[in-house]
């Protein structure tokens, strides 16, 4: 950690807005002008639009991570997390990985902590569930589903192999249709080398307490994906929720009960609690309130930007916010670069204003759903591979840095030509209990019955044959 006298700009979180603003500030500012430090959990951010072709094993997830310490070499990166800010003093309370907590001073802050996965307190989801916010998570699914076909080819279980072959996603919005959509292709493909599953032995459930999915390509994109995902045998249930899913025993708001090795958990996030340390002006929903030049509201020194902040949208008129998506992420990491470097100087501030482009959203191979903004009236609507072309174009020009971009593409090249991978690496989760259970002690018991059942040593002419033993008598 620098010493420096410099004047500090922290950034409390390396996702998205976190890596874009602290790389915007880099290239603004003068050398030697200020010392910029990232402080976040990971050493690296996460594009998360990629996951569900991570879960699906059409990117490979080293791909879909962008290491900070890489892209960001004029700046301090430390692994650990803001605990609490003192805006009196202007120190932040760092919690490092390991180690005593100590505090850090700065000049100037930028929130960029993003948003957790919103959940409920359903009994047996903290359990059972997965989530889909980190890469992590995509490759344990991926590994997890594998598994479970695994199970189902092995077993003369009846109950066993119909719990394994189902599987449960809750939540409609991008997060759970990509991902069911990607899922089931992966499975479907993977069937073909089981010789005991067929993809109708498997059971696919979508569930939404709304009542249409989708909703961010508007209702009717959301009623063609809902018919895709229909004829492809994926059950879709609307207006309902998940009530209980204690020992993977399923229970639905409709009545529907099922048993199910799969929960996956997509419905909707909400800000990083903690936020609410931080002394900052939080909106209804626990979102920081900030100014349309991203100031925090009530103070000239303090950043937010991305999931975690409240920012009016100044394109959809008074009372709209921004919505939490990558598209006004990127923008607002580059507005708030150059406002912390005017900030810093002195300069005026600039508003943050940005009409929506549309959206895309893929469902599998080949297939997906774009909407396109051209104007205030005017919108395109394409479904199907050409949508998914788009969703393709569009994601491999957002995700950060050359480097990932180009990896990325060589996923999609090769994915055209090889088969996918369908090698589940389950024991990744816990890789040293193979090595465990053959280097630990054997237990006193196990030792002390090896001793029972050897053969006793012989005495001293118990070499001897009877018939030598009966001549010496």
């Amino acid at each position: 950690m620098s010493t420096t006298e410099r004047p500090r700009i922290l950034v409390v979180g390396g996702g998205y807005v976190g890596l874009y603003a602290a790389r915007r500030i880099l290239k603004k500012m003068r050398y030697g002008e200020a010392t910029v430090t990232v402080v976040d959990p990971r050493s690296y951010m996460t594009y998360q639009p990629f996951l569900p072709e991570t879960a699906a094993g059409s990117i490979s997830p080293r791909h879909v991570v962008v290491p900070l310490r890489r892209v960001l070499p004029g700046a301090e990166v430390l692994t650990g997390r803001v605990t609490t800010i003192d805006q009196d003093r202007k120190v932040a309370l760092v919690e490092p990985l390991v180690g005593e907590s100590y505090e850090l001073p700065f000049d100037y802050l930028v929130i960029a902590l993003g948003a957790v996965s919103r959940t409920f307190p359903i009994p047996g989801l903290a359990e059972n569930g997965i989530g889909m916010k980190g890469v992590e998570e995509a490759m344990a699914l991926r590994n997890h589903v594998l598994e479970q076909l695994d199970k189902a080819d092995s077993t003369t279980d009846e109950d066993v192999r119909r719990k394994a072959l189902t599987f449960v996603f809750v939540g409609g919005g991008f997060a759970g249709a990509e991902t069911v959509g990607e899922v089931e292709d992966m499975a479907r493909d993977a069937a073909k080398y089981y010789p005991n599953v067929k993809r109708e032995d498997m059971r696919f459930i979508l569930v939404d307490a709304a009542d249409r999915i989708l909703p961010e390509v508007g209702p009717q994109l959301g009623a063609w994906g809902l018919e895709h995902l229909r004829e492809r045998g994926i059950e879709v249930y609307l207006g309902t929720s998940l009530k209980s899913c204690v020992d993977k025993h399923v229970v639905l708001a409709n009545g529907l009960e099922v048993d199910a090795s799969t929960i996956v958990w997509t419905a909707g996030v909400k800000p990083n609690p903690a936020l609410a340390k931080f002394g900052l002006p939080l909106g209804p929903r626990g979102h920081v309130d900030t100014a349309a030049t991203l100031q925090v509201k009530g103070t000239d020194y303090i950043w937010a930007a991305g999931d975690n902040a409240q920012i009016p949208d100044l394109a959809s008129g008074e009372g709209a916010w921004c919505p939490p998506n990558a598209q006004h992420a990127l923008r607002q990491a580059k507005v708030l670069g150059d406002n912390v470097i005017s900030g810093m100087r002195g300069f005026p501030q600039h508003d943050y204003r940005h009409a929506n482009k549309g959206a895309v959203a893929g469902l599998g191979l080949h297939k997906g759903v774009a909407m396109i903004v051209l104007g205030k009236k005017t919108k395109i609507r394409l479904k199907g591979r050409l949508a998914w072309y788009m969703h393709r174009g569009y994601h491999g020009l957002a995700v950060p840095t050359w480097n990932r971009k180009i990896r990325v593409l060589a996923d999609w090249t090769l994915g055209m030509f090889l088969k996918r991978e369908v090698v589940s690496l389950g024991a990744i989760e816990n890789p040293r209990e193979e090595f465990y259970e053959a280097a630990r002690p054997a237990p006193a018991t196990a030792v002390a019955a090896a001793a029972v059942s050897a053969p006793s040593p012989r005495k001293a002419g118990d070499n001897q044959p009877a018939a030598e033993k009966a001549a010496a008598s």
